[in-house]
């Protein structure tokens, strides 16, 4: 193996909370744990020890107690800790007692100035949030749906959704109308926030139109409220502002739910029909993010971290997490890359930040603009964290060179769907370039071939074998679970199906090699192809459309949309501009393909169904005998040009 590029020092391994838990677990149940790998498996093999050992160690608050850990062994119906009645914001705002002057959230935006909430100012925000939602007829189970950037109110109002037993959902201002509409739609809100309009680097981006659509398109929403943040003092039409919201002060009061109770609902987008609305519970959240934040990442309350996203990432749902381990908070809402890549690096120093985390590809677009982090002074960080698509093995040697030996880059894999990762940071052992650490702890995580088998040393499907407390607990509106089950365990039954490509060494070290469906995840923001199309074939002079995504490790995104025209139609730079403009409104920005060509045909099979997966295997250089079987098609012709396009691309 080569050489490591981050080794930890026998004085962090000592200090860090992975030794403590361990160290402590070891006493507790008068186990011998010596090391990680000892400590993984064990904690795979013991589901029920483990995850009992986590809610012990971090001291989680219940009104009843459970009556066991898990009710059911198979997946996806799991039935988590019966007969617990918790409360997520109870534990996130506990931090208050001995520490209330401290900060909770640091908010830079270049919208407005920087904000200081202290814990008791949370606190208070929350309680007085909440009991507005309650006058408002919010009840436990009732839908809260946000369209706003990130904010300290977007977690104000997380948190006070929580505390009465609400369901949040939230969306990122930058999402066009329909894509949104597509998302609470499905779930129905009592209440809506929306935002009037926000700045991006030295733009300004207004929203009140698209705020009066989703009224319009949400009728469940009896009462909406308006954050006035790009026009302060001024209301949208038909909305009250957000300041009624904190008009009347209230402690907060946490309801007690069960471990299971919805907590939000997130969205990740398949490739045919509508987003999928994920349903996680309150205390699988908990627990997860826990762990996870606590023991892989080490958080607790001398940190301060940061990790920058939006609210229609789940990464913004798991920043918002360091609040249950203590951690203060650090969130930015703005362009990372104005006035240059340095903007959150100078975040990081002025605010004497200790943990950093963004997508791979803000590190990679760093690197390629040769930003030198040293000029802005000695950060404080202990780790830097990357997510969203696979690190390169150029970039993290990048990120090891400029900041140094003593800071640990964290990658990570996981997803949407659990809200959590599967594999990822490990302070006790050394990282070697381009690879995740470790499989993360209570997670059954291998690589599966094409016949079910465990492969090492060699690429295969990432799946999870045994249950995990964050894993939906359904799909909202789905009674029967179709959808969930044929989205993750139709391919290897009663085994979690990720869609990733994983390759496992025998140290257990990982490397992502990219999605193996066909999501596309343009810089940390997933998108199914049907939203795409649905942008793209709306348009008359379009008959039909796919889309696939090349990314792979060591490749940048590289994202080809090809479009069969109605006969008489040109693509012309006017057409292609409208159908670029089509997507950065329906969809997003990100989501602009990088080349549009015209194609004769899309490849079908026999049901019609579009042939994502293997035009996208072609373009990444398979043999077309190997990646389509033309019996199942119902146009096998029609690949002779994708493979023409791939040998040019080749060439």
């Amino acid at each position: 193996m080569s050489t490591p590029l981050w080794t930890p020092s026998a004085q962090r391994i000592l200090g860090s909370r992975l030794t403590h838990y361990r160290q402590w677990l070891n006493a507790e149940y008068r186990l011998q744990l010596d090391d990680y790998a000892a400590l993984w498996r064990w904690s795979v093999d013991h589901l029920d020890d483990f995850w009992i050992s986590v809610w012990r160690y971090f001291d989680v608050q219940a009104s009843q107690p459970y009556t066991e850990v898990l009710s059911q062994r198979t997946m996806p119906a799991s039935g988590w800790f019966p007969g617990a009645r918790l409360n997520y914001a109870q534990q996130a705002l506990r931090w208050h007692m001995d520490e209330g002057d401290r900060p909770a959230m640091l908010a830079r935006s270049q919208t407005r100035p920087e904000q200081v909430i202290t814990w008791n100012e949370l606190r208070a925000q929350v309680g007085a949030v909440a009991a507005a939602m309650k006058r408002m007829g919010i009840q436990p189970g009732d839908c809260v749906a946000a369209y706003l950037p990130n904010v300290p109110e977007a977690a104000v109002a997380l948190l006070a959704c929580a505390s009465i037993g609400a369901v949040w959902s939230s969306c990122s201002p930058d999402m066009g109308t329909p894509s949104v509409v597509d998302r609470f739609g499905q779930i129905k809100p009592k209440l809506l926030l929306v935002v009037d309009g926000y700045r991006y680097g030295d733009k300004a981006v207004e929203r009140a139109e698209a705020a009066e659509q989703l009224r319009l398109a949400l009728p469940s929403a009896k009462h909406i409220i308006s954050l006035d943040y790009l026009h302060p003092g001024q209301v949208l039409p038909h909305t009250q502002p957000w300041s009624t919201l904190l008009a009347e002060p209230a402690a907060p009061v946490f309801e007690p739910v069960g471990f299971e109770h919805p907590l939000w609902v997130v969205y990740s987008s398949g490739t045919t029909g509508m987003p999928k609305p994920l349903v996680h519970g309150q205390g699988g959240i908990l627990l997860e993010h826990l762990k996870a934040l606590g023991l892989h990442l080490g958080l607790g309350p001398e940190d301060r971290y940061s990790w920058f996203s939006t609210t229609g990432w789940v990464m913004w749902n798991i920043c918002v997490g360091g609040l249950l381990v203590g951690s203060t908070i650090a969130i930015y809402d703005g362009n990372p890359g104005h006035p240059d890549l340095g903007e959150l690096w100078r975040m990081s120093h002025e605010l004497e930040l200790t943990a950093l985390g963004a997508g791979a590809a803000f590190f990679g677009n760093c690197m390629k603009a040769s930003t030198q982090l040293q000029q802005w002074g000695n950060l404080k960080l202990r780790w830097i964290g990357s997510t969203g698509s696979p690190l390169s093995p150029e970039a993290h040697d990048w990120l090891a060179e400029q900041i140094g030996p003593e800071v640990m880059i964290a990658s990570i894999s996981g997803g949407t769907d659990v809200a959590g990762f599967f594999v990822g940071p490990n302070e006790n052992q050394p990282l070697h370039s381009g690879r995740i650490q470790c499989p993360a702890l209570g997670v059954a995580a291998c690589a599966y071939d094409d016949a079910g088998r465990t492969v090492v040393d060699q690429v295969g499907e990432l799946v999870i074998t045994a249950p995990m407390p964050s894993m939906p607990l359904y799909f909202w509106g789905e009674p029967d679970g179709r959808r969930y089950h044929e989205s993750y365990f139709d391919v290897y039954p009663g085994v979690w199906r990720h869609g990733d490509w994983i390759e496992f060494n025998e140290a257990g070290e990982s490397v992502i090699y990219g999605r193996s469906d066909t999501t596309i995840n343009r810089h940390g923001v997933r998108m199914g192809t049907a939203e795409i199309y649905r942008a793209v074939e709306v348009m008359p002079e379009v008959l039909d459309s796919l889309v696939v995504d090349l990314e792979y490790l060591g490749r940048e995104s590289f994202m080809p949309l090809f479009v069969v025209l109605t006969p008489g139609c040109t693509l012309d730079a006017a057409l292609m501009n409208r159908i670029n403009a089509s997507i950065r409104q329906a969809c997003s920005p990100r989501h602009v393909p990088n080349v549009i060509m015209a194609a004769p045909e899309i490849p079908r099979t026999l049901s019609g169904k579009k042939m994502e997966l293997p035009v996208r295997k072609l373009l990444m250089g398979a043999q077309p005998e190997k990646v389509a079987n033309p019996d199942a098609m119902s146009n096998p012709h029609s690949l002779q040009f994708y493979v023409d396009y791939a040998q040019q691309r080749q060439g």
